[in-house]
């Protein structure tokens, strides 16, 4: 079963209990609660972004999320926070079988482990054997907690059928900087100086849908003195558990560490690399590891944006949220954003992950 929910937007944990029930009849779409006085254009906007979507997924899901604009902090132009839910592995492994729809689906669940645990690299734990909060990665295959629960958006469950498809509780909170200067019409591009609505729009979504990692969580608190032990991190998500890493899949695990080496989106257990995730602010390479690697023209799911850039879902990004638990319409077909040079990205936040802090 699902084992509860748990809304982390404030550095502290909520449980709620939760009883299984059956998804609403329909497709993909998205219910926008504007906050007062937000302007119509940003909420047609943000209407398109979830159109998006919605052309290339068909689960039977409404998707509530609460838009707002606000002034975040320097450099940021929009954050999310989710509501997150657990469930045990073997149920989210059970529910990523039942849900197979595409040739993806088929390879990435049968690749998954079996049995009620996973294994992965982790690094900067309390316990780990090379000393306290040592960056050099282990294998911690021994069945605890963080082997064995996943933490999922209140979307990504729906689209799993672990949550009613129309369960009314706010999904997420998106908002929007006002300190920077927006274009709200991707048709005829963006203006010089000015940031796409729309596509950045959709990247929050995208956050939404499932597109995070709780490697963020271990990158922000394994900071001396506060290490914590690798059963605290309960924190694996479903896109995680196709992230590896050279190391990590010589061994035949996940890779969940916070350093700046390689970590990979893998479908087939780590065989083959279909694109770089980013590593950590703290520890990494400097973005939230809830990204891709910073490569303009990769998928909408990169982790930074300049003044001038049209951002498009691609085909990753469509991959990646098919394989966690969405139904993609077949064939999926996107398209690709036109290049333009980079000047001044700024980062695109994820502040969810940002306040999902252990407390200390």
């Amino acid at each position: 079963m699902l084992g509860g929910q748990r809304r982390l937007l404030i550095g502290f944990c909520i449980l709620a209990a939760f009883c299984l029930c059956g998804g609403a009849a329909g497709a993909l779409t998205f219910n926008f609660t504007p906050a007062a006085g937000m302007s119509q254009q940003a909420i047609n906007a943000f209407a398109q972004a979830g159109a998006r979507w919605s052309a290339l997924f068909n689960d039977p899901v409404t998707v509530n999320i609460n838009i707002d604009f606000s002034a975040l902090g320097p450099g940021i132009l929009g954050s999310t926070s989710t509501s997150e839910w657990w469930g045990y592995y073997s149920t989210i492994h059970n529910a990523l079988l039942t849900d197979r729809k595409s040739a993806d689906d088929y390879t990435a669940a049968s690749h998954l482990p079996g049995g009620s645990t996973f294994g992965m690299l982790i690094n900067r734990t309390s316990n780990s054997p090379y000393g306290a909060g040592s960056a050099t990665p282990y294998i911690d295959n021994n069945g605890n907690d963080n082997n064995g629960i996943i933490d999922l958006t209140g979307a990504n469950a729906k689209a799993l059928g672990l949550l009613p498809g129309n369960y009314p509780d706010s999904d997420a909170y998106i908002s929007f900087s006002s300190n920077f200067q927006w274009d709200f019409n991707p048709n005829d591009g963006i203006s010089p100086g000015k940031f796409d609505f729309v596509g950045i729009a959709a990247h929050e979504i995208g956050h939404v849908l499932g597109f995070i990692s709780g490697v963020d969580i271990l990158d922000y608190n394994s900071t001396a003195p506060y290490f914590y032990p690798d059963y605290a991190f309960t924190y694996v998500n479903p896109l995680d558990l196709f992230r590896y890493s050279t190391l990590s899949y010589n061994n035949g695990v996940i890779d969940w560490t916070a350093d700046a080496r390689d970590k990979y989106f893998s479908i087939d257990g780590g065989a083959t690399k279909l694109a770089s995730f980013s590593t950590g602010e703290t520890w990494g390479d400097g973005y939230q590891a809830s990204h891709w690697k910073e490569t303009f023209g990769l998928g909408i799911m990169i982790p930074a944006v300049a003044p001038g850039w049209q951002l498009a879902i691609t085909g990753l990004d469509a991959k990646a949220i098919d394989v966690i638990g969405w139904d993609a319409v077949p064939p999926i077909q996107v398209p690709e954003p036109a290049t333009i040079a980079m000047i001044a990205p700024a980062l695109l936040g994820l502040a969810g992950m940002a306040l999902r802090r252990m407390r200390k």
